[in-house]
């Protein structure tokens, strides 16, 4: 696979077009935010009108230009856009913000003539999954319908689970127990990258004008299996499997489980975990062809290590 160069050249005496971030107080906005500093760029951070997080004011001192900005104006929006390079969403929630506000991020870009977005996606590949099989994920796939159809160069990052559930919300490696629980086929392969890993591949992807429509990375392809022995080698205990039955136990738990708390404002309730995982034990949004490889510079931290480093 050839490889990219992150940073484009500038012209003389040229000052880079700033990347615009939103959702730059959020744990992965965050470190896109510090990524992109690390990278020379001109960060851009848009938060909302009286943002008072510490985030705000570590991202200023490392020489962001912070923006607070009103997300429910278009006009607004599109100020803060103005001259930038990219638009890269970190944003989170439900429709309100994947659909509603992204859609006036968008709007925003392609008014100011912002040539790139990237939306908040940063999930398996919900491209090929069935429609209904994952709340979190249909937003996307709404939103990014919509992103299909404006006049911008759109790039969404695909990186599978985030390998730091593992060490605690993702109910998968039980540590206590000593046990790698599972539904369904202990040998289907299983994509995980790290918070920090997706980071850097969305700070290098914002500053690469190349790139294409997906990009699908994972910082290690682990089956069952492989997080058996993953946990094995990090913990110096042997870790055994428990398997709970086929993926059509795991479909009976979510409908119950969504029938005792049906309505939520929650944008990760117990059932929408237990979806994800679902979605992932079918093989489905399995990430193929990985472009890993785009950026050289960049180190894929593997499950073992993270699991070693859990406190």
């Amino acid at each position: 696979m050839a490889q990219h160069q992150s940073n484009p050249p500038l012209r003389p005496g040229a000052a880079p077009a700033p990347i615009v971030l939103a959702g730059a107080t959020g744990d992965l906005g965050f470190r896109i935010a510090q990524e992109l500093l690390k990278r020379g760029a001109a960060v851009r951070a848009l938060v909302r009108v009286g943002n008072t997080k510490p985030e705000v004011t570590v991202l200023q001192d490392l020489g962001a230009d912070i923006v607070p900005v009103d997300f429910n104006s278009v006009t607004a929006l599109t100020k803060a856009c103005a001259g930038a390079a990219c638009v890269v969403s970190a944003l989170s929630g439900l429709r309100e913000v994947i659909v509603g506000t992204q859609k006036r991020l968008l709007d925003a870009a392609v008014a100011a003539g912002v040539p790139r977005f990237i939306p908040s996606d940063f999930c398996i590949d919900y491209t090929r999954l069935p429609a209904g099989s994952n709340r979190n994920l249909d937003l996307r796939r709404e939103f990014n319908q919509r992103l299909d159809q404006a006049p911008i160069h759109a790039t969404s990052i695909l990186n599978g689970m985030f390998t730091d559930l593992l060490t605690g919300q993702a109910p998968v490696v039980l540590f206590g127990l000593k046990r790698v629980l599972y539904y369904g086929d202990a040998d289907q392969p299983l994509d995980f990258t790290t918070t920090a890993n997706t980071a850097e591949f969305t700070a290098a992807a914002a500053l690469d004008p190349t790139t294409p429509r997906y990009l699908r990375v994972a910082g290690e392809v682990a089956s069952i299996r492989g997080l058996q022995k993953a946990a094995t080698a990090a913990t110096g205990t042997p870790f055994k499997l428990l398997r709970v039955g086929g993926l059509w136990v795991l479909g009976t738990m979510i409908k119950v489980t969504k029938t005792l708390m049906p309505t939520t404002d929650d944008v990760f309730p117990p059932w929408q975990g237990m979806q994800y995982l679902h979605n992932m034990f079918t093989g489905l949004p399995k990430l193929t062809p990985l472009d890993n490889a785009r950026y050289p510079e960049i180190r894929w931290t593997p499950v073992r290590e993270v699991l070693a480093a859990r406190k």
